[in-house]
């Protein structure tokens, strides 16, 4: 695993809003995941560090689908509850936000969006 670099991550909903964060995630590569992710961790700390407000989640990564391609999410409600509270919870359709994941350590990892917040009402994931 290489830990000097970081790598980006989008944004993910299940297709349906909901305020109190549920259902929102990080999507990383399988190439960034092989290469920051050990299989042996049960679980990874991401520091959500944003421009309104920050927090940190633990997001479970000792779960099949997260290994065998179907879900490469970091799943957890604090990291929706961090999009909506600074302004990443809506997007337009196919261009979610994306961020900058930084590997702090051993199942740590620094994130940060890669663009402004945005302030004008978006795309509800779940909506035409």
């Amino acid at each position: 695993m290489d830990h000097a670099d970081g790598f980006t991550a989008t944004a993910w909903n299940n297709g349906s809003w909901s305020r109190t964060g549920a259902g929102y995630g990080l999507k990383i590569s399988s190439e960034d995941r092989d290469r920051h992710v050990d299989r042996d961790w049960a679980a990874v700390t991401l520091h959500l560090i944003g421009e309104r407000t920050s927090r940190v989640a633990e997001a479970n990564v000792a779960k099949g689908s997260f290994w065998d391609g179907t879900c490469r999410l970091f799943i957890k409600v604090e990291i929706g509850q961090w999009f909506i509270d600074n302004g990443l919870d809506r997007w337009t359709r196919g261009a979610p936000p994306r961020f900058r994941m930084r590997p702090l350590g051993q199942r740590e990892f620094a994130v940060t969006a890669c663009n402004a917040a945005r302030k004008a009402p978006r795309h509800r994931p779940g909506q035409a």
